[in-house]
């Protein structure tokens, strides 16, 4: 009877350590009586994460333009952010869903998670939100170790970005998403928290909505130094050149008009980070640009 005890007891033991829990971005309770083998991602930055997080070989399919690191562009589709293709994601027979609940996959990620699958939902809108999903992505995967080390590497290279940046002299950025509307991001969102990471000053950091739309009047009040538009890998946006019809504007004066790959800006993954070294190289390429041009004289070289 007490070796009958004693092997109940060990179990129980076993199988509470085999459970996992975390909380996601929105304050579910996500549980698992096993960490997860088979994960579905609804959203190209969390299956960068997962990859990250060492859990990239439990990933069995992926929305559509999941195509980093280059295993991910193999996964199966399960269609795209706008619609997400439920009988795919099912078939696949997940035992977790990471997902982002925007406005085009929101219905579907409901759906999903009311058929009883685990569902962890991100929106991570900080750079440490960035760490600590990889750490819950490795506790839901069981490759807590790995994520752990992604994530300890991923604080130390914010910290010597901030070190070596964020306190050089101010530069005025619009960021711009799209030309027609004219489209940028306010404070809270992560680009504008990369442009203060490089010591920049986001011109429509105040304005209430996350990605609100301005038109060309605001920004030439605002008169930027320095435009960064979100670009392809190998090209840049025509609407931003559109701006040197405007020689007022300081930005256009100092043909201060830069791209930086979406992928790299606008993705909440650890790549960011490529983003925000090319932003803070931008930066300072326009202090050395201001320092240049300044009365003799005048104290102003950039530290």
């Amino acid at each position: 009877m007490r070796r009958l005890v004693l092997i109940a007891v060990t179990l129980l033991a076993l199988q509470a350590h085999a459970s996992v829990s975390v909380r996601d971005d929105y304050g579910h309770r996500v549980r698992l009586g096993a960490p997860a083998a088979r994960i579905v991602s609804l959203a190209p930055n969390l299956t960068e994460l997962l990859y990250a997080a060492g859990a990239g070989g439990k990933v069995v399919g992926a929305i559509a333009y999941s195509d980093y690191p280059a295993a991910a562009r193999r996964l199966p589709r399960v269609g795209s952010d706008a619609n997400i293709d439920l009988e795919a994601v099912l078939a696949l027979r997940p035992d977790l869903i990471v997902a982002w609940p925007n406005p085009g996959s929101v219905r579907a990620i409901e759906r999903l998670a009311s058929l009883g699958i685990a569902v962890y939902r991100s929106e991570p809108r900080s750079f440490e939100d960035i760490a600590r999903t990889l750490e819950r992505l490795g506790v839901l995967a069981g490759t807590r170790r790995a994520a752990e080390d992604a994530a300890r590497a991923f604080r130390a290279r914010v910290a010597r970005l901030r070190a070596e940046y964020s306190g050089r002299a101010p530069v005025r950025v619009f960021y711009q998403v799209w030309g027609r509307p004219i489209v940028t991001v306010n404070g809270e969102q992560l680009i504008s928290k990369v442009i203060r990471l490089c010591g920049g000053r986001n011109v429509f950091a105040s304005l209430p909505p996350i990605a609100p739309q301005v038109d060309r009047e605001a920004v030439l009040r605002a008169n930027p130094q320095v435009i960064v538009a979100s670009g392809p890998d190998d090209g840049r946006p025509a609407w931003l050149d559109a701006w040197k019809s405007f020689p007022g504007l300081a930005a256009a004066a100092g043909d201060h008009l830069y791209t930086i790959p979406a992928d790299l800006i606008e993705r909440q993954s650890t790549r960011i980070l490529d983003g925000a070294e090319r932003m803070c190289r931008i930066l300072q390429s326009v202090r050395q640009s201001a320092a240049k041009s300044a009365p003799a004289g005048r104290n102003s070289a950039p530290r």
